[in-house]
């Protein structure tokens, strides 16, 4: 395994700090510490005063694992990583809103407007004899309101141990470091200097992540490139989570990341259980990575506890009642019985290492006997031992987890998609040694990751029709408005669609029913978000190129085959335009936004000259619009057209 870069024990703290740069990636780092009297304490925050009382007191509590899932570990010192996302209440969003005002600190460039809030935590667990109950508990925590798991795993690994060394010092160093980084460039790969160290990381890109809460705007997500089409460049990440060990968190459930695929895109909930943290929390990561590059608009919680407020809400669901689309990692098996109204539960991981007990690996279970079957069992692990712990499965179902660890799925979904067992032939088994395992490990992620990347996008692509901007042909006058995009309507699309056919990758690894893997997908929590920002996209796409078109394009070419009536429009249309550009450079001027004024400019006069006269006093009656036409304006003269010399424009009425 590759070394993690390290800082100095003795670090200097940087006179340079900023606070306002610091919050484009982290909101605070954290020391909690486990208090056998008062349970998680908050000992520390570095900025301070960043958190409300109830975020301190929730983020606390999801820094720690589970005292009832964790085995006993006969290490001195035991370190884990792994993350938490919360969900902010209002009163939370608009408490930090006034801090920052407090503090000097804009609540814009913080992003506090962010619906959630994400934790990256290095537990260590210390035995020593000396202490009571022989051993303590503390969390180094990152706060963040991004999910950038690609830069926080890896400086947590620095932060952590460095911490431990030398105390609050390392979080001084560490947050001067990183108040000097650039912005976030999402989607692009970045070196980010750390002491004398550089993280090269990959950040996701805009369009995987949340709109809401004016966390982006329209104009960020159009760099991310949101088409239903595969990207050339594979080292350009494409949704969350690209770094996730899919291979790793589901090895005994491979045929299975099908089934998984399906229940995230139509939106179902699925409660994945693990041993540790770590390894729910990958798992999580993994589910969510596989519907790439789609956004995922269902909730997930890579790490759920029962101090989440929104347990007790999901907790007094009643037997029938709808589970709300969300994806939970939880450790604790409590929630086996607290949420047994979730209708798809995984289980996946290992024991502790100090475990003797051999895992069953990779079953399903519907609940009734020809459902259950198992993966790559081989003939050598078949006995009489089993087949009874596979009835026993069937039998017990989810709660069979209380007296042994099994990775299964149980579920009543039949999966509409087959898996590829193509794809499955081209990974690599990597045996037992660890060093070899990892590289392997990389290698069947990137075979993985490619497929299901491959199969949403063709799943994707019959919406491209109504994604898809036009642009003005040779014969067009860009200076006209637009068509807007073809309108959609779900029953129309499914009948098209019905008639043409999923296409050539589908049809190969789809049942005869494919068609209700969209409909469910139409009425699924995934489908409006991602429809409506594409389609946002898509109109600011077309905007941008008529908008170019029109500054390439000579007005004068188009008005000697104008009717007058089409002049008149044209006038119109050019002076939406303008007005428009004019209150973008308001906003936030730029030279090239200058440019296109003065070229719509000079084109709303050269329209505006061959108009009959008493068109263009009507027209001056517009005070606004008599502004936009002062200056001196040239004498145009078409064929077949009158010619008007004006010299200057007077907003007051004609004579």
């Amino acid at each position: 395994m590759n070394r993690s870069p390290s800082l100095s024990s003795k670090p200097e703290v940087n006179s340079k700090f900023d606070p306002q740069s610091l919050r484009q990636w982290v909101l605070a780092f954290c020391i909690i510490r486990f208090d056998l009297e008062q349970g998680q304490l908050i000992e520390d925050c570095y900025p301070p005063n960043c958190l409300t009382l109830d975020e301190e007191l929730e983020i606390a509590f999801n820094s720690f694992p589970d005292s009832v899932s964790q085995h006993a570990n006969r290490s001195t010192i035991h370190d884990s990583i792994f993350f938490f996302r919360l969900r902010r209440r209002p009163n939370s969003i608009n408490s930090i809103n006034s801090i920052n005002s407090i503090n000097g600190v804009s609540s814009g460039s913080s992003r506090s407007k962010s619906q959630y809030l994400y934790g990256y935590v290095f537990n260590r667990q210390r035995q020593d004899e000396r202490l009571k109950r022989g051993g303590e508990q503390k969390s180094v925590v990152i706060l963040s309101y991004n999910p950038y798991s690609s830069v926080f795993k890896p400086l947590l690994q620095i932060l952590g141990p460095l911490y431990f060394d030398i105390g609050k010092r390392a979080f001084e160093h560490v947050a001067s470091c990183v108040s000097m980084w650039p912005a976030p460039v999402l989607g692009k790969s970045v070196d980010l200097p750390i002491g004398n160290a550089s993280l090269k990381v990959s950040l996701p890109p805009a369009h995987c992540l949340e709109l809401d809460g004016g966390l982006l705007t329209v104009d960020e997500l159009f760099v991310s490139s949101m088409a239903p089409v595969l990207p050339n460049n594979q080292s350009v990440p494409q949704g969350l989570f690209h770094d996730a060990d899919i291979f790793g968190s589901f090895r005994g459930l491979l045929l299975e990341l099908w089934l998984l695929w399906e229940l995230l895109l139509i939106g179902e909930p699925i409660l994945i259980i693990a041993p540790t943290p770590p390894q729910c929390c990958e798992a999580v990561a993994s589910v969510v990575s596989l519907v790439a590059p789609l956004l995922c608009s269902v909730d997930f919680r890579p790490y759920f506890t029962i101090h989440d407020h929104d347990f007790a809400q999901l907790n007094s669901l009643h037997e029938g009642e709808h589970f709300p689309p969300m994806v939970l990692g939880v450790t604790n098996l409590f929630f086996l019985k607290a949420l047994r109204s979730i209708p798809h539960v995984v289980s996946v991981g290992s024991p502790s290492p100090n475990s003797t007990r051999l895992p069953i690996t990779g079953g399903r279970s519907f609940g009734g006997v020809d459902g259950l079957r198992f993966q790559q069992l081989s003939l050598k692990r078949f006995s009489p031992t089993n087949l009874l712990n596979a009835v026993k499965l069937r039998r017990d179902g989810p709660l069979s987890l209380m007296t042994e660890h099994k990775e299964a799925i149980w579920t009543t979904y039949s999966a509409i998609t087959k898996p590829d067992t193509s794809i499955l032939n081209r990974l690599v088994d990597a045996g037992l040694s660890p060093r070899v395992e990892e590289s392997m490990s990389v290698v069947n992620n990137e075979i993985l990751r490619r497929h299901f990347l491959e199969l949403t996008t063709n799943f994707l692509a019959p919406f491209g029709p109504y994604l898809r901007p036009s642009t003005p042909s040779e014969a067009t006058s860009p200076f006209v408005d637009p068509p807007p995009l073809p309108p959609f309507n779900a029953d129309e699309f499914l009948e098209s669609l019905s008639g043409r056919g999923p296409g050539k990758f589908l049809s190969k690894r789809m049942k005869a029913n494919w068609l209700d893997l969209y409909r469910r997908f139409l009425k699924g929590h995934n489908f409006m978000p991602w429809f409506q920002r594409r389609r946002a996209i898509a109109e600011q796409d077309q905007h941008r190129l008529w908008r170019q078109a029109r500054m390439k394009t000579d007005i004068h070419q188009f008005l000697s085959r104008m009717s007058e009536l089409e002049i008149v429009d044209s006038f119109n249309a050019i002076e939406r335009h303008l007005l428009g550009e004019i209150q973008q450079q308001l906003g936030k001027g730029t030279a090239d936004s200058t440019v296109v004024c003065q070229k719509l400019k000079r084109d709303l006069r050269a329209v505006f000259t061959v108009l009959p006269k008493d068109m263009q006093e009507l027209l001056l009656f517009n005070p606004q619009r008599a502004a936009l036409l002062q200056g001196s304006l040239e004498l145009t003269k078409l064929p077949g057209r009158p010619s008007v010399q004006v010299g200057a424009v007077s907003t007051s009425s004609p004579p």
